[in-house]
């Protein structure tokens, strides 16, 4: 048989989530994760509807698709787009073959959790230590330097929302307020976060992204930028610096480690190739390196 035959023969036999979830395994999968009734029926209701608005999530191995689920599940995490929380994003694995070109692993699609930083965000929240926290973006003209005494990032913000939008970033800052008054801000340039991505993000090219920016890349070689980092750059921004800030300061559940450990779990899959979403559904990308919690410290992210 080809190796093309093989391929169709595979992907003719991933039955689709939406048939998959109503057998009896992932059925009484659900009912043995989560109990109630009433939550089994909403958990089924809400992830069926997330993968029916995603065509590529319709191509990825059903018992992926209901890990990933499952593990925003546990974390009382909603898969809703536009909530931002968690996503299951899209990956490709490619066909492997053995020496005499037989093939050995057939190329698959799978679902993989990754949180969004609006899923740390609530997660740390859910601890009770904190009156406050946030990430945002910093606009030029905001940032104005470290207070000579402290040390600490100071700022005077924009108050027209119009010029805002129109003033380029220069940077991002994350903050968290403890309910004992204790603060800690942190502030990092966008040229500091482009070093970081270049340095620890495979998929990502600082050279390439100003080229890409500066529309100097052709249109048929704009696939070649898949990475999030790419596409959606101020997101991965927030979230690194997030989980920089929570990592080194702050205070994490045991729901916040779980998160922490199950996150970015994608970087040993170097050479695959993640799939674009909707672009109503804005993804977390592949990870950096040094997210893989597994691999280093938490101290040194």
């Amino acid at each position: 048989m080809s190796n093309s035959s093989t391929n169709l023969t595979t992907q003719k036999q991933q039955p689709r989530f939406s048939v998959a979830i109503t057998s009896k395994t992932y059925q009484d999968m659900i009912a043995n994760t989560l109990r109630d009734p009433q939550r089994q029926k909403r958990f089924v209701a809400s992830i069926t509807s997330a993968v029916a608005v995603n065509p590529e999530l319709q191509k990825c191995e059903a018992s992926t698709i209901l890990a990933g689920a499952l593990l925003g599940e546990s974390l009382n995490l909603s898969p809703s787009p536009q909530l931002g929380q968690y996503y299951l994003v899209p990956f490709k694995q490619k066909e492997k073959k053995d020496r005499a070109g037989n093939v050995i692993s057939p190329e698959t699609t799978k679902a993989t959790f990754v949180l969004g930083y609006k899923g740390y965000i609530q997660l740390a929240l859910r601890s009770g230590a904190y009156k406050d926290l946030d990430v945002i973006v910093i606009k030029e003209g905001e940032y104005l330097g470290k207070d000579k005494t402290t040390g600490r990032p100071l700022f005077e913000f924009m108050e027209d929302d119009d010029a805002w939008e129109k003033a380029p970033t220069i940077g991002y800052m994350a903050y968290f307020e403890y309910l004992n008054g204790f603060r800690k801000v942190i502030y990092w340039s966008k040229e500091k976060m482009m070093r970081h991505a270049d340095q620890y993000s495979p998929a990502f090219s600082a050279a390439a992204y100003k080229k890409l920016q500066a529309g100097e890349i052709p249109e048929k070689d704009l696939w070649k930028y898949s990475s999030f980092w790419y596409k959606s750059f101020d997101d991965m921004a927030k979230k690194t610096l997030l989980r920089q800030l929570i990592s080194k300061w702050g205070i994490m559940s045991t729901e916040m480690v779980q998160a922490m450990d199950d996150d970015n779990s994608l970087n040993d899959m170097s050479g695959d190739q993640l799939i674009t979403t909707p672009e109503d559904a804005i993804p977390i990308d592949q990870p950096e390196a040094v997210d893989v919690v597994e691999n280093v410290s938490l101290d040194t992210l």
